[in-house]
């Protein structure tokens, strides 16, 4: 895998958010300028190294609407990542690749300089680097857990599919989120793609409830599947982000 050239801007910005300054960074990826919102906590709240969490917005939405999901605020002590996808070839929107090979794999480059460049400034727990999105930004999420298993370690995509190319082969512990009226991801295309990740993961039998249309299958294996399956349609319901983060913090990187 060939890392895309590595060219690094910082651009400060005066906002804070309780303990954390904030950040657009930016990155040349093949010549090409990407950026993200960064939110980093103080030293003093982490007591060392934080957690790590990559977030990716919807098709045609961008990092700045996104960064209202709250992922920072719901975890204070983590390095929140909001980044701003590219104009895609359909229709021009921004959004993100969510197959391999697609767009010259423009979005997973994206992925493999940010991570250099953040570990290289921050200090990052890298057995609590984490991927979640919305959308055509959790599809990604699902290319990520095919495509950077060895990376992160969970995963929590929002009304996502998974595409038949997308291929899952080591289990890692995913929190999918559905709603059942959702038209713009069928939810039987996400039921497909829970089902494949239970098979992955090895966590086939009967789940057990967690909550109000929550659900695990497999809470005491290394590689838990958590669904929260709500009544809504193609949203990302509030307190969301808490979720997310509570399934983040119990899940460190187990090799």
């Amino acid at each position: 895998m060939r890392l895309a050239t590595l060219t690094l801007i910082v651009v400060a910005m005066t906002l804070s958010v309780q303990t954390a300054s904030t950040e657009v960074m930016v990155w040349k990826v093949d010549g090409e300028a990407r950026q993200a919102i960064v939110y980093v906590p103080s030293p003093n709240s982490t007591g060392g190294k934080a957690p790590l969490v990559f977030s990716f917005h919807g098709h045609g939405d961008d990092m700045q609407n996104f960064q209202h999901t709250n992922m920072h605020v719901a975890w204070p002590e983590a390095i929140v990542v909001y980044f701003q996808g590219l104009p895609s070839r359909r229709d021009h929107l921004p959004g993100w690749q969510v197959e391999k090979g697609q767009d010259d794999d423009r979005d997973l480059k994206l992925v493999d300089v940010a991570l250099v460049a953040l570990r290289e400034r921050f200090k990052v727990d890298d057995t609590r680097i984490y991927a979640t999105g919305f959308s055509n930004g959790a599809n990604f999420t699902y290319l990520l857990w095919a495509e950077r298993p060895g990376v992160f370690a969970a995963y929590a995509p929002v009304a996502a599919r998974l595409r038949p190319s997308v291929q899952l082969k080591q289990p890692k512990p995913i929190f999918h989120i559905a709603g059942t009226r959702d038209v713009t991801i069928p939810f039987a295309d996400q039921k497909n793609a829970i089902e494949m990740a239970r098979q992955v993961d090895g966590v086939t039998g009967e789940g057990a409830s967690c909550g109000n249309g929550c659900t695990i299958y497999g809470s005491t294996s290394a590689a838990p599947v958590m669904t929260w399956i709500h009544a809504g349609g193609h949203d990302y319901p509030y307190t969301t982000s808490e979720r997310i983060t509570k399934f983040f913090r119990d899940h460190p990187f187990k090799p």
